[in-house]
């Protein structure tokens, strides 16, 4: 991978103050990308943009709710005035759940889940694109193996990231004639902490993981995979040999795949 590759490029991030997004931010501005951050909370985002800077980059802080339509334009423009352009836009920005769905008593965290992972890349998405036409930029979905595959306990993220599949698929066709690429990315269970804030089955964040987080990806080790991708303009990304066994299997034995889902998910990794 070029070193080269991404200088001088403008990227706008969301969910960039943690986890992959702030790793992924790291990574772009020691290889001297201008980034827009974007993150709900404004000291953590601080926090990350200062971290970015003192890493070789150009790193502007925009406290954004992508939730809010309103909130994803004035993002946007927030970055052609600080840096004239944009070269990529990352959809990270995501919240979870873990809950089986006939346990669930707050029906809310079904339209919250969707409107951050599903309609605020929707958003986004809209209102950068004609930018991104012009520097026949990259769009980069964050997504996840449950945007590939049905998971227990994930009922309404994996309807979102199946959502957002379905959307950027169609817009890699659209918009290939005007050069602009689109590139997903599906992880497993990478150590993060979404899942202390995913809801739970009464709306609450979880505050604790239900996951063997030393026993799972690191982010760094999934941003390493995400790079390259990213300057290849590769179509996606499945990570893990077993997200990877299970997208083939899928088509021939799709009990066996709902079964090893199962069993994922009670391990915890």
């Amino acid at each position: 991978m070029s070193n080269n590759y991404f200088k001088d490029k403008v990227a706008v991030i969301t969910g960039a103050s943690s986890g992959i997004g702030r790793e992924l931010s790291m990574r772009l501005a020691s290889r001297g990308a201008c980034l827009v951050m974007a993150a709900r909370n404004a000291d953590k985002l601080e926090e990350a943009r200062t971290a970015c800077e003192s890493s070789g980059g150009k790193a502007i802080g925009a406290p954004t709710d992508v939730a809010e339509r309103s909130q994803c334009e004035a993002l946007i423009q927030k970055a052609i005035a600080a840096c004239g352009r944009i070269d990529i836009l990352v959809n990270n920005a995501g919240i979870s759940m873990w809950a089986l769905f006939d346990e669930v008593t707050d029906l809310d965290i079904f339209e919250t889940i969707m409107s951050v992972n599903y309609l605020g890349s929707v958003y986004c998405t809209y209102f950068a694109l004609p930018y991104l036409k012009k520097t026949k930029g990259l769009i980069v979905g964050v997504s996840s193996l449950t945007g590939k595959n049905g998971v227990p306990t994930r009922s309404g993220y994996a309807a979102s990231k199946h959502a957002m599949a379905g959307f950027f698929d169609t817009l890699r066709i659209e918009l290939k004639s005007a050069g602009v690429g689109v590139t997903m990315i599906y992880p497993g269970f990478v150590a993060t902490e979404v899942r202390q804030r995913a809801f739970g089955p009464d709306g609450k964040p979880l505050g604790g993981s239900p996951v063997q987080e030393g026993k799972i990806m690191t982010v760094g080790q999934c941003v390493d995979l995400i790079l390259p991708a990213m300057e290849k303009r590769k179509r996606e990304v499945v990570m893990t040999l077993k997200g990877k066994a299970g997208v083939l299997l899928k088509a021939i034995a799709p009990g066996l795949v709902d079964n090893i889902a199962r069993k994922a998910i009670a391990k915890g990794r």
